[in-house]
This record gives C-alpha cells, sequence and structure tokens, in this order.
C-alpha cells in the first residue's frame, strides 16, 4: 500500500483583510536587491511600496562583512572572474547568468559609490581590494573593515528616504500572493497579502493590490539550528512563490560557511561569523594550537589551501572533526596582530571579545553553519518567474549564478546586478489592472511548537552530511510535522508553516542528488556524476504536495580539450630559469 503524499497549506490560513492599499510594484525585502530594486523603479512606474518583515536595514545586508567581488582592480578581468565563479559552482551554474553578472558588476559596482557608498581605499588612493575563497585575484571591494554590508544598507536606506516616491512598510510579514486572470485567461500575481505589526491603520492583516509584485526577501537559514542568517530568515519569500505556482531550483545547495564561531553544542539562532576575508589577509585553519602540536590540515587538500572554496573548506573542517571527534577546529589569525585587527576588522574582533576570546592573543573555535542558499525560485537573466507579474531578485531566487556552491563575496554583486536588470524590463511588462480571484488553494497552518524539532532534524539529517538513511529519516518526520495543525494564526505559526515548506523542498531534492556536488554533500555518494547528475532540481507545488524533478544540463566549468583557464600563462612561455637557481 502506498503512503499518502504529504500534504502541505496551499496558502497560509489567516483572517480575510481588514484594510487594502494599492501600488504599482510593490518590493518585499529591503536589502540590496530589495532597496536596488526600488530605486532604479522609481520614477518608471507610478507607485512603488517597499515592504519588510522588521525595521529597513533589519535583513542579511547589514550582516555581510566580507564585501562586494568585481573585476575593478588592475589586471583582473570579468573572464577572471567568470571562471572563478564557474569553478566554485562546480558545473552546476547558469554560464549566461555568469557571463551577465561579471560584466555588468563593476559598472553596478561604480554606481553603488556613485550613490554614497564609502568603500576602504589604499594610501594611494585607489580602492582597497582583497581576496577570499575561491578567486585567484583581489577583487573584494569592502568598507568599514568589515562591515560593508552594514555600509552598503547605510547608502541605500538613505536613498530610499530621500525619495518621497518610495512607500516603505516596515514590520510587514508577507503572507501569501494574491492571484488573477486577466481577459486573456492567464493567471497572474495581482498582489499580496501583510500581516503588519504596530500600531496605526495598517495593523494586522491587508491587501495590497499591485500590477507586479518583485520578491527579494532573502534567504532560509532558519531552518537549521545554527546560521549566520537573522531572525528574519525563515524562508517566507520561498514558500509564498512556490504555493503561487512558481518553481524553486537547486535548493539543495545551502552553502554552509566554514568559519562560523562556535559557542557550543546548545548554542541556537543566529552564530557570528569570522569572514573569509580574515583568510584572504593570512588567517589560517588548524586541528589544534601550533604550539601543542595542532596542524595545518588545508595544505594538500586544494591548490588555494585555506583560500579553498567553501564547500572544500566546510568538508575538510567536517571530516578532520570526525576524525579527531573534536566539535570544532580552529583559525589562527594572531600572527596578524592588534593594529590590524583592529583597523581591518573591527566588528570581528568586537563579536570575538565580546564572546570571550581575544584573536589578537587566541585562536578562534570555529565550525560550518548555515550561510546562503545557493537556490531559490527560479529565474531568466532578467528575473522573471514562471508566474506572470512575479519577479525575483538576491537571494530568494535562483538567478543560475551560484550553481553548486556561492563564490565568496558575489552574493551582494547578485543582489545588485539582478535587481538593476529587473528595473530595465518590468516597466514595459506591467499589465493593467487585474482582478482578484477567488482563491481556491486549501488553507493551513503548522503549529509553531515543531520549530525547534524541525530544525535539529534539518541539521542532524539535512546539514553539512547527508545519507539516504539520514534523509529518510528527515522525510518521515517531515510528515508528521505537516500535520501538526495550529488552531490560532499567529506570525510564529506563518513563519514555521514556510519554514516546514521550504524544508520539505530542500530535503526531497536533496534525496534525490545521490552525488556530492559543490555544498551538497552525499557520504553514500561520494563523488561527482556529471553523466547522471549533471543538471537540476526543479521543485513545484500542486494543490499543497510538493514534487522534485530532475532536468538534465551539461556541466559548465570544463574547458575544452587543450585550452587554459582565463589568466593563466602557457608553460611554454614561463622563462626558464638560470642554472644553478634554487
Amino acid at each position: 500500500m502506498t503512503a499518502a503524499p504529504r500534504r502541505l497549506p496551499g496558502r497560509l490560513l489567516a483572517p480575510a483583510p481588514g484594510w487594502t492599499t494599492m501600488a504599482d510594484v510593490v518590493i518585499v525585502g529591503s536589502g540590496i536587491a530589495g532597496l536596488t530594486a526600488a530605486l532604479r523603479l522609481r520614477g518608471q512606474v507610478g507607485k512603488v511600496l517597499v515592504v519588510t518583515k522588521d525595521v529597513l536595514n533589519a535583513g542579511s545586508t547589514q550582516w555581510a562583512q566580507g564585501g562586494i567581488a568585481a573585476a575593478l582592480g588592475p589586471g583582473d578581468t570579468p573572464e577572471e572572474h567568470e571562471w572563478d565563479t564557474l569553478v566554485a559552482g562546480a558545473g552546476a551554474c547558469d554560464a549566461d547568468a555568469v557571463r551577465v553578472l561579471v560584466t555588468e558588476g563593476p559598472e553596478a559596482v561604480r554606481e553603488l559609490i556613485a550613490l554614497g557608498t564609502n568603500f576602504d581605499h589604499d594610501p594611494d588612493g585607489a580602492l582597497s581590494l582583497t581576496r577570499e575563497g575561491g578567486h585567484h585575484r583581489d577583487r573584494i571591494a569592502h568598507a568599514g573593515g568589515d562591515a560593508t554590508g552594514a555600509e552598503i544598507q547605510r547608502a541605500l536606506i538613505a536613498a530610499v528616504q530621500a525619495a518621497p516616491d518610495i512607500e516603505v512598510i516596515e514590520h510587514a510579514l508577507a503572507v501569501d500572493l494574491m492571484l488573477g486572470s486577466g481577459p486573456d485567461g492567464v493567471e497572474r500575481v495581482v498582489g499580496v497579502t501583510l500581516h503588519v505589526m504596530g500600531e496605526g491603520q495598517r495593523d494586522g492583516i491587508g491587501a495590497v493590490h499591485a500590477r507586479a509584485v518583485v520578491l527579494a526577501s532573502g534567504g532560509l537559514g532558519q531552518v537549521f539550528t545554527q546560521t549566520t542568517n537573522p531572525s528574519v530568515a525563515t524562508g517566507d519569500g520561498l514558500a509564498v512563490a512556490l504555493r503561487a505556482g512558481a518553481t524553486l531550483r537547486d535548493l539543495e545547495f545551502v552553502q554552509f560557511h566554514p568559519t562560523v564561531m562556535y559557542l557550543g553544542p546548545d548554542s541556537r539562532g543566529q552564530q557570528p561569523l569570522i569572514s573569509e576575508a580574515v583568510r584572504g589577509e593570512g588567517a589560517f585553519l588548524v586541528d589544534g594550537p601550533p604550539e601543542e602540536g595542532g596542524s595545518r590540515f588545508m595544505q594538500g587538500v586544494h591548490e588555494l589551501a585555506d583560500l579553498a572554496p567553501r564547500d572544500v573548506v566546510a568538508k575538510a573542517i567536517m571530516k578532520r572533526m570526525l576524525e579527531t571527534g573534536a566539535a570544532h577546529m580552529w583559525l589562527d589569525a594572531r600572527h596578524l596582530g592588534a593594529e590590524f585587527w583592529e583597523r581591518r576588522f573591527p566588528t570581528i574582533l568586537a563579536t570575538a571579545r565580546s564572546h570571550g576570546i581575544d584573536p589578537v592573543t587566541e585562536l578562534i573555535p570555529v565550525a560550518p553553519a548555515c550561510h546562503y542558499a545557493s537556490g531559490g525560485v527560479r529565474t531568466d537573466l532578467d528575473g522573471r518567474t514562471g508566474v506572470p507579474g512575479l519577479y525575483a531578485t538576491g537571494e530568494v531566487a535562483c538567478s543560475g549564478v551560484h550553481g553548486a556552491n556561492r563564490l565568496a563575496s558575489n552574493s551582494l554583486l547578485e543582489g545588485l546586478v539582478f535587481s538593476r536588470r529587473i528595473a530595465a524590463v518590468l516597466p514595459g511588462e506591467l499589465a493593467p489592472w487585474t482582478p482578484l480571484r477567488t482563491d481556491r488553494r486549501p488553507s493551513g497552518l503548522i503549529d509553531a511548537e515543531v520549530r525547534r524539532e524541525l530544525q535539529e532534524a534539518m541539521t542532524a539529517r539535512v546539514g553539512v552530511l547527508r545519507s539516504a538513511p539520514g534523509l529518510t529519516e528527515a522525510a518521515l518526520l517531515l510528515d508528521k510535522l505537516a500535520g501538526c495543525v495550529a488552531a490560532t494564526p499567529d506570525q510564529e505559526s506563518w513563519e514555521t508553516t514556510n519554514l516546514v515548506t521550504v524544508a520539505a523542498a530542500l530535503a526531497d531534492a536533496a534525496a534525490g542528488r545521490e552525488e556530492t556536488r559543490g555544498s551538497h554533500w552525499r557520504e553514500d555518494h561520494p563523488e561527482r556524476d556529471d553523466l547522471r547528475w549533471g543538471g537540476h532540481f526543479d521543485v513545484t507545488m500542486t494543490d499543497g504536495v510538493i514534487a522534485a524533478a530532475f532536468v538534465p544540463a551539461p556541466p559548465t566549468d570544463t574547458l575544452p580539450p587543450g585550452a587554459l583557464p582565463p589568466g593563466a600563462v602557457p608553460a611554454d612561455t614561463i622563462p626558464a630559469e638560470p642554472d644553478g637557481a634554487a
């Protein structure tokens, strides 16, 4: 007898809207992706409304430490940046999307500077650039040493607040997308329902009627027990898009940042990130204090050693932890010195000291934690989803640039570049005002009490290390949690329903991909398999039932026979050393 399929809510159970408003374009999210879209769309459409779950600066952009990657330095080229991105993506990138990212990226960063973003500069006045994992050039622009995201967010918020034609609603959770159909009979997004917390005429559930919606709502980090993501990252944008008929792609490729400060086995929620830029400036990983016999274990693992792509470093740390039985590894940055730490990484230094560790004199305990969703709502090169009237950008989207493993500091660039592209096409694609149709999707709600059980199961079974038995256990638990019904709608239950929905989509895709590729690590299938698994898993939902389908595609990180990577020097052109040279 075949078990009944797991059935999730087709929309969230919520009271009828108590207020309504209208906007030509609603942008859900206020990080670099959302605010860039808002600023680029103003003046091109009648009314732009930005809704954000907390305050304007509460999303993931604020926490970005390392910087933003672009070919801005002497000798660097978009082609070299492209190749580094394709290699890090382990063959699963969309080559056209990557080319868009790296060729349009430098201009986009220069416009960010013109907007008022104060990046760091060298003493000679040149833009200060550093290197992170997977990059073969110094191409990471940073601000305030290690406060790049905060500075970008400051500049964008200032520009938005100076624009009277951009309206902002804070403390607003996007509950569900509203659907309608025009004279052509095609179903499209015609608005979004919100739950607004606060005082005033827009308290509680309301409806925003719109001609287009842009999702820029960030990631899914709170699916796991430990993450670098803020508490607002509960996968809301992914869940509302899936329920509205959009496709999620590459969701199994969740990047676990290798160097997150380890706070103990009982620590939960957002954890302190130790930026990859610290290793870019010379720090290195060890399995114990060198003065007590600890050794550097990244040597020989990859040509870039401690600056290998994130999936390589995270796996190496996990392997060493399993070999030694240790709960974490260590990052040694003591040799950088107090003056350098205080100038280059003041935020990380203060955070570490607040947790009782002084990186100037002590090793930093580190372990991998959930950091970034490389997959998301499938889009084309202009941010269109498969649902008319719905666009997506930033971490919530799968533009194809990240593949199986995001290259360091490409995330801010992606939000910047693809929001600009959405703003270039969306005004010409706005449909007439379309009436709302009767929503026949089955409503439901999952009890908020299951959140911790969900997070612990996802961390243990669908985290850094995955296998068929663990994924089966996770699927059975998700079946159970889907039936834990909540009686009263509230924000915690809405968020938990979104988390269970996204977790189910992620786990189903991870179970289907029987190989190890990028940030997806299957212990029972330890090798990459382009023949069987070159391509993508697309997840859809119909009547509350999730389905994952494999879409084959050729790998994008291979070179023609005899070709050299961009920037490489042919061996026969390197002058021979003179006799007697050491």
